[in-house]
């Protein structure tokens, strides 16, 4: 596979027809008259005099012609279709305004990191890149998911376990919501590295292989938070809620170090009891 999986200017031109539609007019301030409004949201030229640019430039736009907006012109699309903070750097990364690092992404992990794995010890915790490729792992993480080590290389991927791998794909209570919020993390990681090859076919591979990731990839939804809760099922210990927390180094800010932890006294006797045996 060699075409990268999204044209960025498909994408920009896609997602901002999104934003444009889901938004309600009284929200911007514009009146309404349902019997005149054949599409949901607002109109482009609407947008294009709430952004202050012209409605040729907004069609040319969600046209996906070759353009590159300005920075005032980015800002004035986010604050025009309100987006959030995620989005907005979303939007940034598809028009390439904000500075891009010209550092190759590292695939491996970071020594210093992986002996802080190490420290973290008895709290699970493993290291993934911008792919979210698990790098490194302590003994912990392995008993709350899965043998990273007997998995093949190109499985130690955390959305292609959550999503595809037989057996973790069963591991959560709500696997709507975890692959939705993995899913608009991907996107963002997408946005900022868009000519990432390896990315493009992990991608291209969870779209032609899973049903649910094409579904909700379609919905362009965007999220870096890197705090959450999950509730994994498992087979031997139980349910156990958890908490995790997911650090960018700033001496290696391609890498990512998810830290989990109990959520309650119950999880915490339940994950004791796996740690142990």
């Amino acid at each position: 596979m060699t075409s990268p999986t999204i044209d960025p200017a498909r994408e920009l031109a896609a997602f901002l027809r999104t934003r444009r539609e889901r938004l309600d007019p009284r929200d911007a301030g514009l009146s309404v008259r349902r019997q005149a409004r054949r599409t949901p949201g607002l109109r482009r030229e609407e947008v294009a005099e709430l952004a202050g640019i012209s409605i040729d430039y907004l069609v040319r736009l969600e046209q996906a012609r070759p353009l590159r907006p300005s920075v005032d012109v980015v800002e004035a699309l986010a604050r025009a279709l309100r987006l959030a903070p995620d989005e907005r750097t979303y939007l940034y990364d598809l028009t390439q305004q904000r500075p891009r690092t010209t550092a190759e992404p590292r695939t491996t992990a970071a020594a210093p990191l992986t002996r802080l794995l190490a420290d973290l010890s008895p709290l699970p915790a493993m290291l993934m890149n911008h792919r979210y490729d698990i790098l490194a792992w302590n003994p912990e993480m392995t008993k709350l998911l899965i043998d990273f080590e007997a998995l093949p290389p190109q499985q130690r991927n955390s959305m292609w376990l959550c999503l595809i791998h037989p057996e973790i794909r069963e591991y959560y209570t709500d696997p709507e919501r975890v692959a939705r919020e993995g899913i608009a993390y991907l996107r963002a990681a997408w946005a900022a590295y868009p000519e990432d090859q390896v990315l493009n076919e992990l991608i291209t591979q969870c779209v032609t292989r899973n049903e649910r990731f094409a579904r909700l990839w379609a919905e362009r939804d965007v999220k870096t938070n890197g705090r959450g809760h999950k509730v994994i099922r498992h087979p031997d210990a139980g349910d156990i809620a958890v908490q995790f927390e997911v650090l960018m180094p700033l001496q290696d800010p391609d890498q990512r170090l998810m830290i989990c932890r109990a959520a309650d006294d119950d999880s915490q006797a339940a994950m004791d009891r796996l740690l142990t045996r």
